[in-house]
């Protein structure tokens, strides 16, 4: 589902899990990273944390399920840029083309 809404707007796409979410993003330096809050068996918070630590300027938008206040603060802490939950897909598109959300408050 991610990867049709955004084909067009990115050259490469990238599919990983936690575990690997750091290495890739080494490698790769991609413009965003879209990553999900719940994946094993190292979540979406602690790969952006590691990410950040070691690239501060990396993008990361989280895209989840949850949508409670206390998630949010949990991925603004973790370095997230954007948050995104899943029945707003549509505005993952919108800020990947250069839309500004600034939705992790």
């Amino acid at each position: 589902m991610i990867k049709s809404l955004v084909a067009g707007l990115a050259d490469a796409i990238y599919e990983c899990d936690g575990v690997d979410a750091l290495s890739l993003y080494q490698a790769h330096h991609p413009d965003w990273v879209l990553m999900d809050i719940e994946m094993k068996p190292v979540d979406g918070l602690t790969a952006t944390r590691q990410i950040k630590a070691a690239f501060p300027g990396a993008k990361v938008m989280m895209i989840t399920n949850f949508g409670d206040l206390q998630m949010r603060e949990a991925a603004r802490l973790a370095g997230a840029n954007e948050y995104v939950t899943k029945e707003n897909l549509l505005e993952v598109r919108r800020i990947l083309a250069g839309g500004d959300n600034s939705d992790v408050q």
